[in-house]
């Protein structure tokens, strides 16, 4: 009796694009279904395709460079050996957007990427980085709109703001007590710079909730998550910060903000919160912004909404 463990490969963000490109090819899907119960050599592979191998190196480059399949070299009856293993049975992808966990009675917690904002408005310095490499081109606000976005770990500008729509996942009934916001962030100057004030403005359902002053563009150290390919000079980490709305105001970092309460948010009928981080044309610190998702910067963190209720 043949007993199979089934091996799963879970990928997002460049690694599923990579994995889903290597995926689009006949040929290539083909040569994983041979390779389903035993390693294989190219030159029998090549021959069940009926293939040239050249071809099928191809293809076969294609599958390792995206961890699909290992590549082994053994001595065989003329000379060595070039054998192929399938890597895993089962691909499963994930897709960017709206994380919801309930994290226990009376609250939900929504995460969203820094690079699912639904609409925004910028002006240089400004760009956008994957784990893996830059998103469009720097500098240039139209890079905001690249389809890549989704999958950004880091954007920066020097002015404008982004804007995230997060679905308001509590139960029918209930009423909200508290709105929490916390995102990982700092101002943004060229290279990065320790004195480089900045004013960062949470809006929330287009009411300012409440501005920090980033002090710096955190650099000088590698963040604890920033890519290796990111260059030593440049923006590296920034500060976690908390904004909470309640009925009696707005605290960020746990101390009086602002006096704005849950009722100026007028959530109540919205199907959505829209939650918007910018720098404004008209602050005293117009210092840019600088935004980390959840594997860049210091924090394993992105942009995180927390709501509270009670259902009566």
């Amino acid at each position: 009796m043949f007993v199979h463990n089934k091996k799963v490969l879970v990928v997002e963000n460049d690694e599923a694009i990579a994995v889903l490109r290597a995926l689009a090819s006949d040929t290539r899907v083909l040569i994983l279904s041979l390779l389903t119960y035993e390693s294989t050599n190219v030159a029998t592979l090549a021959a069940a395709l009926d293939i040239p191998l050249s071809t099928l190196n191809f293809n076969v480059r294609q599958l390792q460079e995206a961890g699909l399949i290992d590549v082994a070299y053994e001595p065989g009856t003329r000379g060595t050996q070039k054998l192929l293993r399938k890597r895993y049975d089962e691909v499963t992808v994930r897709l960017p957007g709206v994380t919801v966990q309930s994290a226990a009675d009376g609250l939900v917690e929504l995460a969203l990427p820094v690079g699912a904002y639904r609409g925004a408005e910028v002006r240089p310095s400004c760009g956008l980085l994957s784990d893996t490499r830059f998103i469009g081109v720097n500098d240039d606000p139209r890079s905001f709109q690249e389809a890549e976005r989704a999958f950004a770990q880091l954007l920066w500008f020097q002015q404008g703001y982004v804007e995230y729509a997060f679905h308001k996942n509590v139960p029918f009934g209930a009423t909200l007590t508290e709105l929490e916001f916390s995102a990982e962030l700092c101002s943004e100057a060229p290279d990065y710079n320790l004195d480089w004030p900045s004013d960062i403005t949470l809006s929330v359902n287009g009411v300012d909730v409440g501005t920090w002053t980033s002090p710096a563009d955190y650099g000088g150290r590698r963040g604890h998550l920033t890519p290796p390919w990111w260059p030593p000079d440049q923006t590296m980490y920034g500060e976690l910060k908390t904004w909470t709305v309640t009925p009696g105001g707005t605290l960020l970092d746990g101390a009086p903000c602002s006096a704005v309460t849950l009722a100026d948010l007028n959530l109540a009928a919205a199907s959505h919160i829209a939650v918007r981080l910018g720098v404004k044309s008209d602050a005293r610190h117009v210092g840019g912004l600088n935004l980390f998702g959840g594997r860049c910067g210091d924090h394993p963190q992105d942009l995180l909404l927390r709501l509270r209720y009670t259902i009566r």
